[in-house]
């Protein structure tokens, strides 16, 4: 295997330095894989336990310049790592759990920029757990999603796809005040889904408060805001199917959603605020004969890494 490779023929994400190899080499920003599919809560609907290796492949293609945000390129400012993948125990979803909290818990004790790929949802769960756990700080999350994914258990489940803010809503160290639900839209929630979220006390930011917005940046700094009271730092999640299908091929078909340049422009403003960590998941390249949705990750990791540049920008 090539030291340049994180695994097999697979490159480190966006040309990073290989921790693996350099575990004592010194970065800003650590990219780490969660190859992890839980429950299937619709029949085939299934393969996001690639997403790490086929978002990795096709960062191979990019750069970190982007002449559209005032020329920034990001390797300027930034060094970026890839740790390689968490070991996940197939069919053993509380295994897999702890296997996950371990290895977060140790990035987050590295005082690095930790961006996760995943994987699916369940995986952000026990991220946070080892935020936790390594910080001792209480956390305020901005969820960008169609769903609320606060479902009681996915298919029987707890830790599943359908469930991580379920588990959240219960976990010492969350402020569920500081918890928005951003982007949520369709059918494919539930009545009682909107009803734990307002009962818990999370705020719920939905497709036409985007749409209806006079001002995209204001909303989105309202959201910020909200997951920063009374919290020590902010955490984002990203669930593909955020986006609008059209933009997002390789995730769950859902309809009405952002599209990319909404959910750029939201990633982009909240990251300029200051945020801990993220992760993004639910890509399942079996679905994406053309790997639209995993070459956009990278664009989506850019944007928030410029975010985060033009943050420590504004506290120098």
């Amino acid at each position: 295997m090539s030291k340049d490779m994180i695994y097999g023929n697979t490159p480190c994400f966006l040309g990073s330095e290989n921790l693996v190899n350099s575990p004592n080499k010194e970065v800003d920003v650590v990219f780490y894989g969660v190859p992890w599919e839980g429950a299937v809560t619709w029949g085939d609907y299934t393969g996001c336990e690639l997403g790490p290796k086929v978002m990795r492949l096709c960062s191979a293609r990019y750069s970190g310049y982007l002449p559209e945000l005032d020329h920034i390129n990001i390797t300027d400012h930034l060094t970026l790592g890839d740790l390689g993948d968490v070991s996940v125990v197939p069919a053993e979803p509380e295994k897999t759990k702890d296997e996950i909290k371990n290895f977060a818990k140790n990035v987050w004790k590295t005082n690095t920029f930790p961006i996760a790929l995943g994987g699916d949802h369940g995986i952000t769960y026990p991220i946070i757990e080892g935020l936790i756990e390594a910080k001792n700080k209480r956390v305020g999350i901005i969820h960008l999603d169609a769903h609320y994914d606060n479902n009681k258990s996915s298919e029987g489940d707890p830790y599943g796809r359908g469930a991580p803010f379920a588990r959240l809503y219960e976990t010492e160290g969350v402020r569920n005040e500081s918890i928005v639900h951003f982007g949520i839209h369709g059918p494919r929630n539930k009545p009682e889904n909107g009803k734990l979220a307002k009962e818990v006390g999370a705020t719920t930011f939905t497709i036409n408060d985007v749409r209806y917005s006079s001002d995209l940046r204001e909303l989105t700094k309202k959201a910020y805001n909200i997951a920063a009271t009374n919290t020590d730092i902010v955490y984002l999640s990203i669930c593909s199917d955020v986006l609008d299908h059209a933009f997002n091929p390789g995730g769950p078909v859902d309809g009405n959603g952002l599209t990319a340049h909404e959910l750029l422009t939201i990633i982009y403003e909240i990251c300029k605020q200051g945020i801990g960590g993220m992760d993004f998941v639910e890509v399942y390249p079996h679905q994406d004969n053309n790997d639209f949705s995993s070459h956009f990750a990278s664009t989506i990791v850019l944007y928030a890494l410029a975010g985060e540049i033009r943050h420590q920008e504004q506290m120098n």
